[in-house]
């Protein structure tokens, strides 16, 4: 990775302007809930209503964090003077005091909110309205998929988490056996194609990967189509069909919390021949085996990159998304991103797979 003049080598982009999954609607309940998103900390609280409210963490009156508090008939209340607030972030009580609570100077700076599909979304840039709604995840709602949910911690920036879940070389190697194996390579056609708000890379020719996952998708075999996408501001996709039946749409939604650690909210939908009640007891296991090597070696990634005090990362060919990942973080993060509704980049990659 090629660092800009100038800049930590160790600061990721940061893409304030957009939506991130602060919780999952089960984790909101009684009480308020704080989560940090680049590093700024956020208050998450139900409303008299039980709609989600979103508040910096941090009491205007005395800097006690509002989450230290408690939520009482929908108001969130700071456990410090009581001073109480609303899910737009008025103030609307402060004991003891004669006359109105309401001042503009004692409000808390309020985050737009979006619940939806069990996701709580919040828009972290506090200074401009939401210019869009949050991602949506394809089959989610579709009765016809087996959908499991994870939330899952890994200890690396987004970027290399994003790349980590797109990337197929690895999986020989890393997953040796669940995905491919390291032998019996046959080459394949990669197309990448990439637009101003995300990039694309089809696997064309590919045959059922041998190993576990592959088996469980399709047991009779056959030719796979193979989809890898990333989309802003940090969202990444995997998708295999084998035929009319069987399908596998993997959804993350990554919500950084710092440079080097990003929360991962998964959503996986199985459409197969094999019937649900046989593939739900095999899935979660499976995707969380993955998921902790992984994280092992994100974890050692990043050591590496602390203990060296730089980003030094060298690319090949078929380092098919990561590159380009970046640079869409990075133009986003500058605000000049380049026209969403044109191809930018389309590019044929031979692989051994």
């Amino acid at each position: 990775m090629e660092n800009t003049p100038g800049r930590d080598p160790l600061v990721q982009p940061r893409l304030t302007r957009a939506w991130y999954v602060a919780a999952t609607s089960d984790e909101l309940k009684k009480g308020p809930l704080q989560r940090i998103i680049h590093e700024v900390p956020v208050v998450l609280f139900r409303g008299a209503d039980g709609s989600p409210g979103a508040l910096l963490d941090r009491c205007p009156h005395r800097s006690v964090p509002l989450s230290f508090g408690e939520v009482i008939e929908g108001k969130l209340q700071c456990g410090y003077h009581g001073w109480a607030f609303s899910a737009a972030g008025r103030c609307v009580a402060v004991p003891g005091l004669v006359g109105e609570a309401d001042k503009d100077s004692r409000s808390c700076r309020a985050f737009p909110v979006r619940e939806q599909q069990g996701m709580i979304w919040v828009w972290t840039d506090l200074e401009h309205a939401p210019d869009s709604e949050p991602f949506r995840f394809p089959y989610a709602d579709n009765r016809d998929y087996l959908t499991v949910r994870q939330t899952l911690e890994a200890p690396a920036g987004v970027h290399a988490v994003a790349e980590n879940a797109l990337d197929v070389p690895h999986t020989s190697f890393l997953h040796g056996g669940l995905f491919r194996t390291d032998k019996d390579r046959s080459e394949i056609t990669c197309v990448v194609q990439r637009w101003g708000d995300r990039v694309e890379a089809e696997y064309i020719g590919e045959a059922r990967p041998e190993g576990v996952v592959g088996r469980i998708l399709s047991p009779s075999g056959g030719v796979v189509t193979h989809f890898d996408r990333f989309r802003l501001p940090s969202i990444v996709e995997v998708e295999y069909r084998i035929g009319d039946e069987n399908h596998i749409h993997l959804n993350g939604a990554l919500t950084p919390v710092s440079d080097h650690v990003t929360k991962l909210y998964a959503v996986v939908s199985v459409r197969t021949r094999v019937p649900t009640w046989l593939v739900r007891p095999i899935v979660q296991p499976i995707a969380l085996h993955i998921f902790g090597q992984d994280r092992v070696v994100l974890k050692l990634q990043t050591e590496s990159v602390h203990r060296f005090g730089e980003i030094s990362f060298v690319s090949t060919e078929i380092d098919l998304l990561g590159p380009h990942i970046l640079r869409l973080l990075r133009q986003a993060e500058r605000g000049d991103s380049e026209k969403t509704d044109s191809q930018s980049y389309r590019r044929e990659v031979k692989m051994l797979v």
